[in-house]
């Protein structure tokens, strides 16, 4: 029987015009936006974990960077955390899209966010640099490509069944974790069905209770 990551695979391909998984691997979705603190603290100090014991390996990760912002009547954006925040989602958007491999982006988007932690961001266009990757993403926001990435993950964001409460908001296999958001890995070990189980998942960690809480355990950016 085809797995729920299979079908989630397929709604993406759908949806987005390519094939992003690879078969039996676990579809990890992060729905964020650049500037909330907590967003950032989640990517810098928790999804960083994908780097450690092969996590990569088994899982297909997807970033969206638009979070709560609102396409307006006029078609712009509203952020969250003001123009910047439009900004900065615009030119991760752009990464994601002229870097499609995922441990690229991720490692300019851990650059940038955590810049933003360090409340130094008018260093992010380093980040470049630093991973390697070249300034074509600059190319891309400038160009309005960008904003058409964003006005696709605005739709996409929309169409959440549940919708989402706040960010971060993370999925599991098209399952999202709510409350329990931190506790990704264990959600991901034990949706993973293949036979190459990386070190992370040995021993196989625990399901809890927290998906039960009516309110989130952690500080987050909520959805106006």
């Amino acid at each position: 029987m085809a797995s729920a990551g299979f079908f989630t695979c397929m709604l993406l391909a759908l949806f987005i015009g390519i094939w992003p998984c690879h078969a039996q691997n676990v579809t990890l979705s992060v729905y964020y936006e650049t500037l909330c603190p907590y967003c950032s603290d989640f990517i810098v100090k928790h999804l960083v974990k994908l780097f450690h014991s092969r996590l990569f390996s088994i899982v297909n990760l997807r970033l969206v960077p638009w979070g709560n912002a609102v396409l307006q009547s006029n078609g712009s954006f509203l952020c969250q955390h003001g123009p910047e925040e439009c900004l900065l989602n615009t030119i991760e958007a752009c990464t994601i899209s002229v870097y499609p491999n995922e441990e690229q982006h991720l490692s300019f988007i851990l650059c940038l966010e955590r810049l933003a932690s360090a409340n130094e961001l008018n260093e992010w266009i380093n980040c470049f640099n630093t991973t390697g990757l070249a300034t074509v993403p600059i190319d891309c926001y400038k160009s309005g490509y960008g904003n058409v990435l964003e006005n696709q993950y605005a739709a996409e964001t929309a169409q959440l069944d549940p919708p989402h409460k706040f960010v971060p908001w993370v999925l599991v296999d098209g399952q999202p974790l709510q409350e329990d958001f931190k506790n990704f890995v264990t959600y991901v070990c034990n949706a993973y069905k293949g036979e190459q189980v990386p070190e992370a998942c040995h021993p196989l960690p625990l399901m809890n209770n927290s998906l039960k809480k009516a309110t989130p355990s952690y500080p987050v950016c909520y959805a106006n």
